[in-house]
């Protein structure tokens, strides 16, 4: 009877276990949608593989609709789809999944888009297929206004006001356009197909395969794309002109602009060129699409976007004229096109895994564009401008409020704020030192190995140090790990002690306190001669040398300059002893050292001072030194640090302001009278570019004279705008002259600018009045020039540039800021540009009662997108009021800066 059972008691088990397998494969963990919310990324069960991508723009009312086709590779059980989705309408009846193996058409049982997390959740009744399937979603969205996403820029054609779509991606911005996986280690392959307007001109990453004309519409398929990222993912589609070139190699370059501005475009199209086959040879790797295109848009939010294939700009980017651009508007063109196409490699083609990883596409970029223009133009010098960029991110990251270059990101919206001087420049730093340190022709060996090991894919930091350290043989990872996984850098404390010269390393704050940060220092030294130096890691808190093992001649001992971090290639400070110091200054006005030194001993002691580790009597001293300077990079940072000191000096010894001013002007008016107002026949690039940056020096001081002449060349330009009075590279100069003159009972330079701004179509010009109008000293004529950048007549993104308000302007801007908030939050609060309406308007305050102020005004008012941005601007606050107590502090500083004045000192 038993044995009769078993066939009974077999199947019942086997049923049994058939239904829980079933039910296990419906709802597997009983996991639900709640599961998906609040996750820094997104599930990884499901990998898209190729998108099939079809848009059609309403430009007029300024929506869109849509369609994408997703193959997907189902890699691991589940009865869930999770992808991207923000701010679009999807139709839901037209969401279904298509298993390649049996061509079932699977149809989710709930949609779910969450709007908090940006994410669109399906949820079908049983678990998916494992292997590939396809996802196809039909959406609509609109063309918004805030330059992310797919938005709609304005633009005048024929007196009519027109509208073009844009594309806006990075970091995180291709969800607001289709519905997707958008990380950057999702790569996959692309096909788009667009229908537009017959008349327009419609770009994408790949080449055009095929266009169909039907009467007033066109629809225009592109070729499919080789795998990418979703942020690199373009489109524009506007009315242009353009001009073309091919490279040696084939490679067909475009540039776009706006009609009638063709001319404006030339120089760009030649750098293109030039660049791309500079870098083909630098890397060893050729450019990989068929096609580069370049397209300026009038609105931007950022500078660039490197989208492949289809380089997108601003205005002021791209455009060079050669009668109205400046030679700094000329320079930028040259930096920002190299830095764009450099990503063409770095970040397109090998790509960051996560957003953790940034600096590698921007801090490498940042180098290569110098690398590039340096070779394009080495009389410009751009290595020793680099300098520039150097202290940005020495700056920022002397803040306890900054952050590591490799930074935890949790969340899509914390994304924008590391774009910023740590990952741009310090990033480009620190690969400068390391470049330094390994040699060029073994750096460009190993990155040539790294671009191709990891072409079409994503990397993280640590494989570019393994790459770098089977090139060289160095312990590279050790290396630079204290550089990118910890905040912040050293300051090396150097003295000499029985002819011995001992180090100390400590991390360097600008508050003037120690952090507990430990770095594997690149020393470099020279000695007396750049024909005596040497070099080697200062791995622990110090250290000591012999002076006498490398210095021949003995009886230098005494009295040889010695300088550290030889042409400022280490990310750290350097702090002399007094002797050491005094040895240096005497070199600098023996002219001994070179553009970098000289620039690097005069920065280092302003953060000392500013750290009140050193004072303000003795930096000012050390300012005396570089009464005879003529080099570009130098000059360029001495007057930013001159207008510093001004503004600390009014908030802390208001009664000896003008004798600072007094001071400032000495240091400078030699180079009015060496430089003049006009070009002169043969003069450098450098030149050029110095003497707009000296007479704005000399019109913010109140030099009478300078003001009368910048009045005198403005009133001719007022009557013809091509005089030959007011060259582009002065007028910036002549605008900031006539508004420091400018009060309620005298507007006829506001007015006038005013007129300017209107009568131009020149964005460039436009830049340079909006950057001019808040140097009134007048807080009523500050009040109506920031209500302006609020107006239509100002466009969003340049809004941002008449933010830096004079002295006596402060706390009007304060006080407006604050008035119009809400509506500052609203227009750009979903950008990155918001974070300079608090950093240019909060940061200039020196009081810790205003601190407190500001503190309480964003307690219930500071979102994501702000929150390290503010943090660092109150820091900023606070180092600026310590720094007012400092300066009060001193002793003899009046007679110290009297004498200065007066040339006794």
């Amino acid at each position: 009877m038993s044995i009769s059972y078993v066939p009974v008691i077999v199947g019942f088990v086997i049923a049994l276990a058939s239904y829980f397998y079933m039910q296990s494969r419906r709802r597997p963990n009983l996991q639900s949608m709640e599961q998906f919310k609040g996750q820094p990324r997104l599930p990884k069960f499901a990998v898209p593989k190729r998108y099939d991508i079809r848009l059609k723009p309403d430009l007029s009312a300024c929506k869109f609709s849509g369609s994408v086709a997703i193959e997907l590779n189902i890699v691991a059980d589940t009865r869930f789809i999770v992808l991207n989705a923000a701010e679009l309408s999807v139709d839901t009846p037209s969401v279904s999944f298509t298993h390649s193996s049996n061509s079932k058409v699977l149809r989710p049982s709930k949609v779910d888009v969450v709007e908090e997390d940006e994410i669109l959740v399906l949820e079908f009744a049983d678990t998916l297929p494992i292997g590939m399937g396809l996802l196809t979603i039909r959406f609509q969205g609109t063309l918004n206004d805030k330059m992310k996403g797919f938005y709609a820029s304005t633009y005048n054609h024929n007196g009519e006001k027109e509208n073009m779509a844009v594309t806006q991606f990075e970091p995180a911005d291709a969800r607001r356009c289709f519905p997707c996986w958008d990380e950057p280690a999702c790569k996959a392959m692309f096909k788009i197909t667009l229908d537009v307007p017959s008349k327009l001109v419609a770009l994408s990453n790949m080449p055009i395969f095929e266009e169909k004309v039907d009467g007033d519409l066109k629809t225009v398929s592109y070729q499919e794309s080789p795998i990418m990222s979703t942020y690199l993912v373009a489109i524009v589609v506007g009315l242009f002109d353009y001009v073309e070139r091919l490279t040696s190699d084939g490679v067909k370059v475009r540039v776009y602009c706006q009609v009638g501005k063709v001319n404006q475009v030339k120089f760009a199209l030649v750098v293109a060129v030039r660049t791309l086959e500079l870098y083909k040879d630098y890397f060893e790797v050729p450019y990989s699409l068929p096609k580069l295109d370049m397209v300026a848009i009038p609105d931007f939010a950022f500078g660039a976007m490197e989208n492949y294939g289809l380089i997108t700009y601003r205005e002021t980017a791209l455009l060079y004229d050669d009668h109205h651009s400046a030679a700094t508007n000329k320079q930028r063109v040259v930096i920002v096109v190299a830095h764009e196409l450099a990503h063409q490699w770095f970040g397109n083609l090998v790509t960051m895994e996560w957003w953790t990883h940034l600096w590698l596409n921007e801090g490498f970029a940042t180098w290569v564009s110098y690398l590039a223009a340096d070779n394009l133009f080495p009389e410009w010098k751009v290595w020793t401008q680099f300098l520039g960029d150097y202290t940005e991110g020495l700056r920022l990251d002397g803040l306890a409020e900054s952050h590591p270059i490799e930074v935890e990101i949790n969340h899509a919206r914390e994304i924008d704020e590391i774009f910023d001087a740590i990952s741009y420049k310090k990033g480009a730093s620190i690969i400068r030192m390391l470049q330094s340190y390994l040699g060029a022709e073994c750096f460009q060996r190993s990155l040539s190995s790294y671009i191709n090991k990891f072409a079409c894919s994503n990397a993280k930091t640590e494989d570019l140090w393994a790459a770098l350290e089977e090139g060289s043989d160095e312990p590279v990872n050790k290396l630079m790990n204290s550089w990118t996984r910890q905040k912040g850098y050293p300051v090396i404390t150097v003295e000499v002690k029985d002819q011995k010269l001992v180090f100390e390393q400590s991390q360097f704050l600008a508050s003037g306190s120690h952090g507990d940060g430990q770095w594997i220092v690149p020393i470099t030294l020279c000695c007396g001669s750049y024909d005596v130096c040497m070099n080697f890691l200062l791995e622990s808190m110090s250290g000591t040398l012999d002076m006498k093992e490398f210095l021949s001649d003995k009886s230098n001992l005494a009295s040889a300059w010695v300088k550290l971090n030889v042409d400022q290639t280490g990310f750290y400070r350097v702090k002399y002893d007094e002797d050491l110091a005094a040895r240096l200054q005497h070199a600098i006005e023996n002219k001994h050292l070179s553009a970098t030194d000289r620039y690097g001993i005069l920065d280092d002691s302003f953060a000392l001072c500013m750290a009140h580790q050193q004072s303000l009597n003795s930096l000012l001293t050390l300012m005396g030194a570089y009464r005879e300077e003529l080099e570009y990079t130098v000059l360029f940072n001495l007057i930013n640090i001159s207008y510093k000191v001004e503004r600390i000096a009014a908030d802390a010894t208001p009664e000896l302001l003008e004798y600072i001013k007094q001071f400032f002007i000495s240091l400078f008016l030699h180079l009015e009278d060496k430089l003049g107002w006009e070009p002169k026949t043969g003069e450098s690039h450098l030149d050029a570019m110095l003497r707009g940056e000296v007479l704005t020096a000399l019109a913010v001081f109140g030099h009478d004279l300078t003001l009368k002449e910048a009045t005198r060349r403005f009133c001719a330009f007022l009557d013809d705008r091509n005089t030959p009075l007011l060259h582009p590279d002065i007028r910036k100069a002549a605008y900031v002259a006539v508004m420091r003159k400018v009060s309620t009972s005298n507007r006829f330079g506001y007015e006038s600018l005013l007129r300017v701004y209107r009568e131009t179509d020149l964005s460039q010009e436009k830049t340079r009045v909006l950057s001019s109008l808040t140097s009134s000293p007048d807080p009523n004529i500050i009040l109506e020039a920031l209500n302006f950048l609020l107006s239509s007549e100002v466009r969003p993104q340049d809004a941002v540039l008449g933010l830096s308000v004079s002295r006596e302007g402060r706390e009007t801007a304060w006080t407006w800021l604050k008035d119009n908030w809400e509506h500052i939050s609203k227009i750009w609060g979903s950008g990155y540009l918001i974070t300079h309406f608090v950093n240019s308007i909060v940061s200039p305050f020196a009081s810790f009662e205003k601190a407190e102020e500001i503190e309480e005004f964003f307690a219930s008012r500071t979102k994501s997108k702000i929150a390290r941005t503010l943090k660092q601007s109150i820091e900023r606050v606070h180092l600026n009021a310590n720094w007012v107590q400092s300066v009060q502090n001193e002793e003899h500083l009046a007679k110290a800066l009297k004498g200065l004045v007066l040339g006794k000192i």
